[in-house]
């Protein structure tokens, strides 16, 4: 059983997941403090120095300054402005990956326009169904005579 999971983990694929997920994680903290530290406190001044962060309604009936405060006292609050942070986090992280897998799924279209674009070296014999070069008369595997330009196939 040991042996099983140590092939299961070391496969490629596996390895490429761990990985991914390793950046993803990075990326992930990147965009939070995009969000946290740059995006949304530009926001905040347009409409008004407004800081998302520290918008949120009281619902224990005690007034708080701050999300700190009723946090400490143990009062129920809605934090609607950590959730419109979130929110906001949400959206830049999915616009990267779209426009990510956009480029790769460009990169992969030009891959295949290029392989078919690549001249054809082998064709099939009529008789054997061997692959055979293209400008083949008769089959090497079965040595039937191979249609050129106007002339009949012959089977000897």
């Amino acid at each position: 059983m040991l042996k099983e999971f140590k092939e299961f983990a070391l496969k490629g694929n596996v390895m490429d997941l761990a990985v991914g997920v390793v950046i993803g994680g990075a990326f992930g903290k990147i965009v939070t403090s995009l969000v946290n530290d740059i995006i949304t406190p530009l926001i905040g001044l347009l409409l008004g120095k407004v800081d998302f962060s520290g918008l949120f309604i009281n619902l224990s009936g005690v007034p708080y300054k701050t999300i700190a405060e009723a946090k400490t006292a143990h009062a129920a609050t809605l934090n609607y402005g950590l959730f419109l942070n979130s929110v906001i986090d949400f959206v830049i992280i999915a616009f990267s990956i779209f426009i990510v897998i956009k480029q790769l799924n460009r990169f992969k279209r030009k891959q295949v326009q290029e392989v078919e674009k690549a001249p054809e070296t082998t064709k099939e014999c009529p008789h054997c169904i061997s692959a055979i070069p293209i400008k083949a008369t008769r089959c090497p595997n079965c040595t039937s005579m191979l249609e050129t330009k106007g002339t009949a196939l012959a089977h000897e």
